[in-house]
């Protein structure tokens, strides 16, 4: 089942998305006429973790860790499905990255790997947007509108050995299977929740295959996972 968030007349309504329609409990909204998709969830914070694909190490001539190595985004780097995401104006080199995300649905801390299924709403589709030309992985991946999510959360899927691709203006950027993560999902989820509590809607994401090339005003990422969906964005000039 797909889980969307739909924004009419200023009010968020979540339900069931089927065919273009999200059925919630006010009724049946069409995603476009009625308004537009909401990001599919709330969060407190992203939990995102890098260098999970060994691809990645080869890229940028990293040692394999020990142990996911993670960052955090703020809330208000959340952009929903279709939204346009701003240059940043305080960078000239900013690249993407098409990563699979878990979405919290109960409030919970110190969660076993085998019991991570059971304290998951489901999953979504990240774009961990990086300004590379900043000092520090936060200056660098926690601005706003870094972190567009969408365009739904998938409730039924088994979050290994999955395909996924990222096309930047139609262009293959991006082809890998999940198989290839260095740290399950579930074991990431259960690694950070040794250190956060986490809340309904956070999010966790999983790490990004190799990722050449940067993005520009006029561009638009799509970025898809087998069993999830697309999430598409176009980047839009930088908000003087």
């Amino acid at each position: 089942m797909k889980l969307a968030r739909i924004a009419v007349d200023g009010e968020v309504h979540e339900g069931e998305y089927r065919d273009g329609v999200v059925a919630t409990d006010d009724g049946e909204f069409v995603v476009g006429e009625d308004g537009p998709l909401a990001p599919p969830c709330d969060p407190s914070a992203l939990y995102c973790v890098g260098r999970n694909f060994a691809e990645t190490l080869d890229q940028m001539e990293y040692d394999v860790p020990d142990q996911p190595a993670f960052f955090i985004k703020p809330p208000a780097s959340v952009v929903a499905h279709e939204r346009p995401v701003p240059y940043p104006t305080f960078s000239e080199e900013v690249t993407y990255a098409g990563e699979l995300a878990a979405v919290i649905g109960e409030r919970c801390h110190r969660v076993d790997p085998e019991d991570v299924p059971e304290v998951l709403r489901g999953y979504t589709i990240m774009n961990d947007l990086d300004a590379l030309d900043q000092p520090g992985r936060t200056a660098r991946k926690a601005f706003d509108a870094s972190g567009p999510l969408g365009p739904w959360i998938e409730t039924d899927l088994d979050p290994h050995g999955i395909d996924m691709h990222t096309d930047v203006s139609g262009e293959r950027r991006q082809e890998a299977n999940t198989e290839l993560m260095l740290f399950d999902p579930y074991e990431v989820v259960s690694f950070l929740s040794e250190r956060f509590t986490f809340r309904p809607g956070d999010v966790i994401a999983f790490g990004s295959p190799a990722n050449p090339g940067t993005v520009d005003p006029g561009d638009v990422v799509e970025i898809t996972y087998e069993g999830v969906g697309t999430l598409r964005n176009e980047i839009a000039p930088p908000e003087r």
